[in-house]
């Protein structure tokens, strides 16, 4: 059997619980990720708090914004998507997963960071919102997911939009 890749992780913003995902802060106005959504004062756990719900549930797969949204069209024709965010600045789209997957992914072109901050369901960058009664975040089947952006790099790719 292979060895295992090296999984390749972005760092943490400070302020935040260990293993909260930074792909799912709010950015602040010079484009850096920060709990207190750019530059508010106060401790850092009302920073975090201001910024959601700490999800411990769930870990998060970042993609590019183009293939994301590829990715979401596919998982929506095959029933499967679960809660998809927009980055503020709109360059990244972050699916939610559920945790323990950030142990084992190795896909290129995307990254899994354990944790998960989640902004209130009626927040605009949602893609796919929580629903329900209580708006609880549906995760995406990690593999499932995983199939998704493989065929939707492959898509891209074929259409001249790619190398992933």
């Amino acid at each position: 059997m292979a060895a295992r890749a090296p999984q390749y992780r972005r760092p943490s913003a400070p302020g935040l619980p260990a293993g909260v995902a930074p792909a799912l802060l709010p950015e602040g106005a010079d484009g850096t990720r920060s709990a207190g959504g750019g530059g508010t004062t106060g401790s850092r756990a009302g920073q975090a708090a201001a910024a959601g719900a700490v999800g411990v549930g769930y870990d998060t797969v970042t993609v590019s914004v183009r293939h994301g949204l590829e990715t979401v069209d596919i998982l929506r024709l095959r029933g499967a998507c679960g809660a998809v965010l927009q980055s503020r600045g709109g360059a990244a789209v972050s699916f939610l997963v559920p945790a323990g997957t950030a142990r084992g992914w190795h896909l290129p072109g995307s990254s899994c960071s354990p944790g998960a901050v989640l902004l209130p369901a009626t927040d605009p960058r949602w893609i796919m919102a929580p629903a329900g009664p209580q708006a609880l975040a549906r995760p995406t089947d990690a593999w499932v997911l995983r199939s998704a952006l493989c065929e939707a790099a492959g898509t891209l790719t074929a259409g001249g939009l790619g190398p992933f």
